[in-house]
């Protein structure tokens, strides 16, 4: 095998991939349910379609401190024998095949600081970029211990209401003690609204695949700018990335911030505050979603990454009209998220009609 290929994802500021074969689902971080006598580097456990799934978090189980739980985190479902843990991370990028020349052994001394040498595989150079390959063996630990915990917290969904979000209540039901609830614990200054989208991301995930049909929804991708709220086709997202070392580039339209090294590859970033006619300010933003439409690769720089959500056609509306006729071209409707509205972006006609012009070979 010439190749291997990775799911590769960030914590804490470095790169991490496990092979592929090891990954079963990806998701956005919902509300988990904490509990007491659970091995110290699970959080909490998620009711995922009917069944109780441990929740990891990846910077407890390398023995980092643990950051607080973010809602652009993300939670990665992996399988060793037979046993399903979900593990949150800070973010995840892409699949990536690795020649297997650029795969080696890991030095114990070089990350020390952030993980014990028995949790990594090999590392994988590219570049300047270093991606550490975790063993799956290694980071699913005391596996009777959480296969146990995970036998004794099973749910009796035939007892829970469909319209509530069941795990505190019906753990109380079966005397497993609970320690106090999520926010509380992993991300204290969560805000009402933030939370809000925790607890629906929970009950989504209750739901049975026979229950949705995916392939009717349109998958967006959340994200904030300009302090709105904004719906990117996920079909058109490559990925999520910070950006670093941005070059600026002489007399060019305003929109175009710059231009930045992609992994080897050229790639301008942008700035669509202007055609949405949202506040400009003064700063570069530190991350971005790289686009793909039309032939034209492009990272749209945005405040945050906040989620990714699936939607049914019935629950798109018209824009307000308070939108311009100018701007309403640039949508392709309007939704509520999070107690706001989330306006769905028609990023060919942006780009196309909005005088956003990209030249890549700038």
């Amino acid at each position: 095998m010439e190749t291997q290929a990775y799911l590769t994802f960030e914590l804490n500021g470095l790169h991490y991939g496990l092979a592929t074969t090891q990954v079963r689902e990806v998701f956005q971080l919902p509300e988990v349910t904490p509990i007491a006598d659970a091995p110290g580097d699970i959080i909490g456990i998620l009711n995922f379609r009917g069944k109780i799934l441990p929740i990891m978090h990846l910077a407890k189980r390398l023995g980092q401190d643990m950051p607080g739980c973010q809602l652009s985190d993300s939670v990665i479902v992996i399988e060793w024998q037979g046993l399903q843990v979900g593990m949150v991370v800070n973010q995840v990028d892409n699949v990536r095949s690795f020649h297997i020349s650029s795969i080696e052994a890991a030095p114990s001394y070089e990350f020390r600081d952030h993980y014990q040498a028995a949790f990594a595989a090999n590392v994988a150079k590219l570049d300047d970029e270093i991606i550490i390959l975790l063993n799956p063996e290694a980071l699913i630990r005391q596996t009777d211990d959480v296969a146990m915990m995970t036998w004794e917290a099973k749910l009796n969904t035939s007892d829970s209401d469909d319209d509530a979000y069941p795990s505190e209540r019906v753990l109380e039901a079966q005397e497993i003690p609970v320690l106090t609830n999520f926010f509380s614990l992993y991300c204290p200054h969560s805000t009402p609204e933030e939370q809000q989208v925790f607890r629906q991301r929970a009950i989504d995930v209750r739901q049975s695949l026979e229950t949705s049909d995916i392939s009717s929804l349109m998958p967006l991708a959340v994200i904030g700018l300009g302090g709105e709220y904004f719906g990117v086709d996920l079909h058109r997202v490559r990925e999520f990335i910070n950006t670093r070392h941005v070059m600026s580039i002489p007399c060019c339209p305003s929109h175009i911030v710059g231009n930045m090294n992609l992994r080897g590859e050229v790639m301008t970033l942008i700035d669509i505050r202007e055609e949405l006619n949202l506040f400009q300010p003064e700063y570069v933003s530190s991350k971005a979603v790289v686009i793909e439409v039309d032939d034209i690769v492009a990272g749209i720089t945005v405040d945050q990454v906040l989620d990714v959500i699936y939607l049914s056609p019935s629950e798109i509306t018209a824009m307000p009209t308070v939108v311009s006729n100018r701007c309403q071209a640039f949508f392709q409707g309007a939704t509520r998220y999070a107690q706001n509205t989330l306006s769905i972006l028609d990023l060919s006609k942006l780009l196309s009609q909005g005088g956003l012009v990209v030249n890549q070979a700038m």
